[in-house]
């Protein structure tokens, strides 16, 4: 005989507190829970992983930068960075230089491997992005984005 007490039943993404009646914030991590998982398997085969993909994306869009901006922008550790520009470095996806101006400080820069890799990453999350906006009006993508960055700059 087992006396053991039955399992509850775990919800579904989407149902019960998972659903419309949860709480914010854990819709919010629900979601990019999932976001992110789609993203890995999405870059898996590159041997990308979303936090590269992040620091790859902030390297093309603000060349140059240090470590420290660079983590800062990513919204990643210091010391996860590190690891990942190292990474990067040894993938030829990158390329240091000393800084102009600060001699202990390096300027981070996309490689044309780095350029190349980037592409087709971008091509594959934005894939991914269409399908989430797909049913979604260009007004209700611009307020759901505008909601979004609003929820990240309230203090």
């Amino acid at each position: 005989m087992d006396d053991a007490a039955p399992k509850p039943l775990i919800p579904q993404a989407g149902e019960d507190k998972r659903g419309e009646n949860g709480y914010l914030g854990y819709l919010l991590r629900q979601a990019a829970g999932a976001y992110r998982h789609r993203v890995e398997r999405a870059l898996a085969d590159l041997r990308v992983t979303p936090p590269q993909f992040s620091v790859l994306t902030m390297l093309a869009t603000y060349p140059g930068i240090s470590n420290a901006d660079l983590a800062r922008l990513a919204l990643l550790t210091p010391q996860t960075v590190s690891t990942i520009v190292a990474n990067l470095e040894r993938a030829r996806a990158i390329v240091r230089q000393p800084h102009h101006y600060h001699g202990r400080i390096q300027r981070i820069d996309l490689s044309e491997t780095g350029k190349s890799l980037l592409a087709t990453c971008r091509e594959r999350v934005h894939g991914i992005e269409q399908k989430l906006t797909g049913g979604l009006s260009r007004e209700e993508e611009s307020a759901l984005r505008k909601w979004l960055v609003r929820v990240a700059t309230s203090a």
